[in-house]
């Protein structure tokens, strides 16, 4: 009886590690104020050169607000938002915007071909790895390694990161390393097509 118990409690507590520390409640209350550009639940950000929030992965979600709160990724739009949050609260808001679906977008059929060959098997010649062994075939993430979900996220957002990764204005830890490596073999014609294609990837 007693080894079942604690195979209970290990399984409760394993499932709680998993979905994050974060109550997404809790952070749907501190989240006025990021629908003003990302839209409700950040679903819908005004521009597409702002992200989509929605299911990016907790892990993801609230390493970013840490690293923006810190100044160690700099976000002109973002400053002083978070000043004054602690970490339970960043933790809440990151866990409120996971806990939304994704809207997926509609992919131009132009470049499409040459987006999911580079999704799915990199560019051999040029030593690109597919983006699909981080960040998952249906562009879901890695939520225990920090990856985001890539499928659905806005083309034009994903075309200013990547290009933020490859002049290394984006490095804030140590998955930037990775995605600055992968993003410096990437041509500007190769960034616009894997984007155009994981922004309808579902």
């Amino acid at each position: 009886m007693k080894k079942l118990i604690a195979g209970v409690v290990l399984g409760v507590s394993l499932t709680a590690m998993a979905h994050g520390a974060g109550d997404p409640q809790a952070g749907e209350q501190n989240a006025a104020v990021c629908a003003g550009c990302h839209g409700q639940g950040g679903q819908k950000p005004i521009m597409g050169n702002y992200p989509k929030l929605s299911g990016l992965g907790e892990t993801y979600l609230h390493k970013q607000l840490v690293a923006i709160q810190a100044g160690d990724r700099a976000i002109p739009e973002m400053t002083g938002l978070l000043d004054g949050k602690s970490d339970q609260e960043l933790q809440d808001l990151a866990a409120y915007f996971d806990s939304n679906e994704m809207i997926v977008n509609q992919a131009s059929p132009e470049g499409l071909e040459q987006g999911e060959a580079l999704y799915r098997g990199g560019n051999m010649a040029s030593g690109v790895p597919a983006c699909a062994g981080c960040h998952n075939p249906r562009g879901q993430g890695n939520e225990p390694a920090g990856y985001p979900m890539l499928g659905g996220q806005n083309a034009d957002y994903v075309i200013k990161q990547l290009k933020a990764y490859r002049d290394g204005t984006r490095a804030t830890d140590s998955n930037s390393a990775i995605m600055m490596d992968v993003a410096a073999k990437l041509t500007d014609a190769e960034i616009e097509a894997v984007a155009n294609y994981v922004s309808g990837l579902n």
